[in-house]
């Protein structure tokens, strides 16, 4: 009796157990799992790249070594999606053939991505260059990405029609398929997937002359749609970016404002979270730039609920992982078509050697952050001096300065030998009016007092925005940090090659070479200042330029006549430098820095004060006036006080004099 008692005690206890084990396995079997990875500001990185961390040389990303990544994830999930969040053009010598070969979009297809979006950088060659790019990519009978961008538009003229410009992208646009959003199906899971541009990143394509409507307002509409589409889960691939600066994080704040979106992956900002941003129940994304990290998100859903993050990591792309050979042939390829059709015009080839560097620069990714002189950026302000004497030859003028914006800069050298295409990726934004790939330098004249004033905006932009901060050569300039914003320059004279300084002379008018885009961004800077700042680019005989291509300098010494672009005149200056063992040297001159921007951190009251400027006294004034109408405003308000206090007190004595 007692051992059949004990059967029947083991026989229910195995049934309880079963009443609560077999839900739970069954929630673990039929819950929804998804598994997506994702890439951002790639900028035709298709080839590793040497990068510095933390002192050391590290070769990091390359399109061969992430496929491997990318196929080892497909081999533990073959239903995950695979997605980019734009910028995957413009920053190598790819770039050249974006809009005749668009081998970007060709080779994220052949990759197996399922869906982008599209950066700022993909309108840099405007709205020919991305027509063009996307016909190709059609004509190609490639295998390509779906395309999505929700808050684009296209402006008509008074008359409601569209130049022929946006006529040919959006007529291009919709022969490729680029849609506001698709859906795609894996593992039984509907997922939506949309596409945003923000307004950091649409204010840097000023000449897509498309408009991208606010981002927030579009990305409702577009789930809206989504959830009368009866999707699981709905993706926004946003190019707008992360930022410290939680009033200005679009991304976030469009997770808190659109809290329906499940996952965001972040671009545009090149950020890199080894944790995901969660708002609310949104998950945020972002893997870094450059094809360096692959990213993973997976998410499950049990019971109709919510989505859940189980895992997010990153996959450093590196030398531990083995190249995918047919990604390696594709690039080759593609390399072949550079040649052919870019650097042909330059007599280089890709894989040519100009120079032997004995040490690391700072990473393009500090240029900038600390407000300093750099070895960078006196290295490529001097190359533009002499890239223009070498081409211009017997008539060259001499230059004053030369000028090159941080924000221009995307990329560094490390130690050892530099070659053609790493000297590009350093320089590689834009076009010039020969419609090929790279910025040119052109030459204009600004008076002493311009030069000054440029001095004036490092020293006080650069604080407030990074990628203002000017390197120069031929000028030197001292600043104190701690004096009045637009008043803190205390010194500015002309450098000359063998460090001498030569006063300014306030209204001669000297000659700059500068980038043709670094050019049109500093004839803005008096609206950027609030008009408090001018400089004002001109012609030799001081005429305010209107057309800067016009100012385009051209080799005319080797008689082919070329734009000299801003990535040739590096190249060309890595070239000239001392030869060891055949191979040119970048002299120590590099690794020291020269009094071209000299920081006097005082905080002394007089240091703080003295030899202040027109826009100094002006505030001072104000700030005199203002203190002056508090002094008089205090002073009154004590007088009325004593006044009453008085006629107080000669009522109370009046009042006690009657009772008497």
């Amino acid at each position: 009796m007692k051992g059949f008692k004990k059967i029947i005690s083991v026989l229910l206890a195995f049934l309880m157990l079963q009443v609560f084990l077999v839900p739970q396995a069954f929630a673990e079997k039929t819950g929804k799992h998804i598994t997506i990875l994702f890439t951002h500001d790639m900028h035709d990185h298709f080839l590793p790249s040497m990068v510095e961390q933390k002192g050391q040389v590290l070769e990091l990303g390359g399109y061969a070594r992430l496929q491997s990544a990318i196929k080892a994830e497909r081999e533990k999930n073959p239903d995950l999606v695979l997605l980019d969040a734009g910028d995957f053009s413009m920053g190598t010598l790819f770039q050249s053939i974006y809009s005749s070969d668009a081998p970007e979009l060709r080779i994220m297809g052949q990759m197996g991505y399922d869906v982008v979006t599209l950066g700022n950088h993909e309108y840099d060659f405007r709205p020919k260059g991305l027509t063009d790019s996307l016909k190709a990519a059609k004509s190609s009978g490639d295998k390509l990405p779906v395309i999505v961008q929700s808050n684009v538009s296209f402006p008509t003229d008074k008359n409601g029609a569209l130049s022929n410009s946006l006529t040919s992208l959006k007529q291009a646009m919709e022969n490729y398929g680029v849609k506001d959003y698709t859906i795609v199906e894996r593992s039984g899971v509907r997922i939506g997937i949309f596409g945003l541009l923000g307004k950091d990143a649409a204010s840097n394509a000023p000449m897509s002359e498309v408009v991208f409507n606010d981002e927030v307002k579009e990305a409702k509409r577009v789930v809206a749609a989504l959830k009368q589409e009866k999707v699981d889960l709905i993706v926004c691939l946003s190019h707008s970016g992360i930022w410290e600066d939680k009033s200005k994080s679009e991304d976030e704040i469009l997770a808190k404002k659109v809290p329906e979106i499940d996952v965001i992956i972040s671009g545009h900002s090149h950020t890199k979270l080894n944790k995901p941003i969660v708002v609310g129940k949104t998950i945020i994304g972002s893997c870094g730039e450059y094809s360096e990290n692959l990213g993973i998100i997976d998410i499950s859903q049990e019971d109709n609920k919510g989505w859940k993050l189980d895992n997010y990591s990153l996959i450093q792309i590196d030398n531990s992982l083995p190249d995918d050979i047919n990604i390696s042939n594709t690039i080759d390829g593609f390399k072949k078509i550079v040649q052919s059709k870019y650097l042909n015009n330059f007599n280089m080839t890709f894989d040519e050697v100009l120079a032997y560097s004995p040490y690391n620069f700072i990473s393009s990714s500090l240029i900038g952050k600390a407000h300093k002189e750099e070895g960078l950026g006196n290295l490529i302000s001097d190359a533009y001096i002499y890239a223009v004497k070498k081409a211009e030859g017997a008539s060259y003028e001499p230059i004053a300065a030369a000028i090159v914006p941080s924000g221009t800069i995307r990329g560094s050298f490390v130690k050892g030998n530099i070659t053609v295409a790493d000297a590009f990726v350093v320089s590689s934004l834009g076009i010039g009016a020969d419609k090929i790939s790279g910025y040119p330098l052109i030459s204009v004249y600004l008076t002493g007092k311009e030069l000054k004033t440029a001095c004036e905006v490092d020293a006080s932009i650069t604080p407030i925005m990074n990628e203002a901060q000017l390197y120069m050569s031929g000028v030197s300039f001292t600043f104190n940090p701690n004096r009045l914003i637009f008043n803190k320059v205390t010194k500015a004279s002309l450098q000359k090659p063998d460090g001498t300084l030569e006063e300014l002379n306030d209204k001669k008018l000297y000659r700059v070479v500068v980038g043709l885009y670094s050019a049109q961004m500093l004839s803005v800077v008096g609206d950027k200042s609030f008009g408090l700042l001018s400089i004002v680019p001109k012609t030799k005989d001081g005429t305010p330029i209107t057309d800067f291509e016009a100012q385009i300098i051209k080799d005319s010494a080797s008689g082919h006549n070329n734009e000299v672009k801003e990535w040739l005149a590096i190249a060309q200056y890595l070239k000239s430098f001392d030869k060891v063992d055949g191979v040119p040297q970048i002299p120590k001159y590099y690794s020291e820095l020269h009094g071209r921007k000299i920081i006097e951190d005082n905080h002394s009251v007089l240091a703080i004060l003295n030899n202040p400027n027109g826009i100094a006294i002006g505030a001072y004034a104000i700030i005199i006036a203002i203190a002056a109408l508090i002094v008089f405003a205090v002073v009154m308000f004590a007088t009325r006080k004593k006044r009453r206090a008085k006629r107080a007190e000669r009522k109370l004595k009046k009042q006690e004099n009657i009772k008497a």
